[in-house]
């Protein structure tokens, strides 16, 4: 495998790189599966809510994991899971801890880095269903986390293909990036939904950071410096950027796995982009020059297409038919 340019081409009239990424935000028309919710409770007391998509009871299964505040009802995921299913592949939505529209039980929630609740639903559903074929996908913040477990874990075979898209491999690159030009208007919104977060969890007991300085707070830098590192026990923003970043983990990945990711993604540089020295010959990292962040936008103006269900689909029914019967 090796990094190779994209077969994407932009619609002519959404090049620039934030229409890419804020036009399926605002005007794209997803379906609204109908999911059957599960709650995993956890060892440390905690819970875990997936939601299942699942109008075939039969085939293949794949995770999703979404990016950093997202949810089941985010555009990309409700899109991703319509494809799947019309490709007899059953989906199961993976909230990260506080996402799945409740606060979570303990003090901490979820990072870039956390791959010990990845760990825990996959194994849950490969003990579940050992014959059936397993993939993954992570968007964001989730394909970091889900590129992090793949590297940290190259010998156990509970995923038999994954997809990651538009990651931050880079976590402090993101950051500074963030705090520049127009990328400062996604910050605002990031950083303004992580702190309604917060209020919502610590309404009603006592906070282990201050809240009146958490409001204060208006960078990525500064949030994971004195919240994000704070609560799971990192020792500063630079140790939790340090060691969270999947970047560092490429080289050890045993999966097969296809990266998508866009030079122009607003809420990061080219610099984060990884060498073809740094990939596990696992790897297919597919390079475009539009995209934006979770973009992928083609077709008429009248009729948009959404590039990146059609790829990921593509791919995964591939290799997640190969590991078993036709699908």
């Amino acid at each position: 495998m090796s990094i190779v340019e994209s077969e994407f081409r932009p619609a002519i009239w959404c090049r620039n790189p934030h229409l890419q990424t804020l036009w399926p935000y605002f005007f794209r028309f997803s379906p609204r599966p109908e999911y059957r919710r599960e709650r995993l409770e956890l060892k440390d007391g905690d819970f875990l809510d997936l939601d299942w998509y699942e109008p075939n009871s039969a085939g293949p299964l794949v995770l999703v994991l979404h990016g950093l505040e997202g949810c089941s009802r985010s555009h990309y995921v409700r899109g991703l899971v319509t494809a799947f299913a019309q490709r007899n592949i059953r989906s199961v939505v993976m909230h990260h801890r506080g996402c799945s529209g409740e606060p979570n039980r303990l003090d901490r929630s979820y990072h870039a880095g956390e791959t010990i609740d990845l760990d825990t639903v996959l194994t849950r559903l490969h003990d579940r269903e050992p014959n059936t074929p397993l993939g993954a996908i992570g968007f964001s913040l989730g394909g970091n986390m889900l590129l992090k477990w793949l590297g940290e874990n190259p010998h156990i075979s509970l995923v038999e293909a994954a997809v990651a898209v538009s990651v931050p491999f880079l976590l402090a690159e993101g950051a500074r990036r963030m705090q520049r030009g127009i990328s400062q208007i996604y910050q605002r919104r990031l950083i303004g939904l992580m702190k309604h977060s917060l209020n919502k969890k610590f309404a009603h007991r006592p906070a282990p950071v201050d809240m009146y300085h958490v409001r204060e707070l208006q960078t990525f830098w500064d949030f994971d410096d004195q919240v994000t590192a704070r609560l799971h026990d990192f020792a500063s923003v630079k140790d939790y950027y340090e060691r969270s970043s999947s970047r560092q983990f490429l080289s050890e990945i045993n999966t097969d796995t296809l990266i998508v990711h866009a030079k122009d993604d607003p809420l990061m540089t080219t610099a984060v982009i990884p060498r073809e020295h740094e990939l596990s010959t696992k790897i297919q990292l597919e390079v475009s020059q539009y995209g934006g962040h979770v973009g992928f936008v083609t077709g008429p103006v009248w009729r948009p297409r959404y590039w990146l269900d059609q790829r990921v689909t593509d791919y995964l029914s591939t290799k997640l038919a190969s590991k078993g019967p036709p699908i």
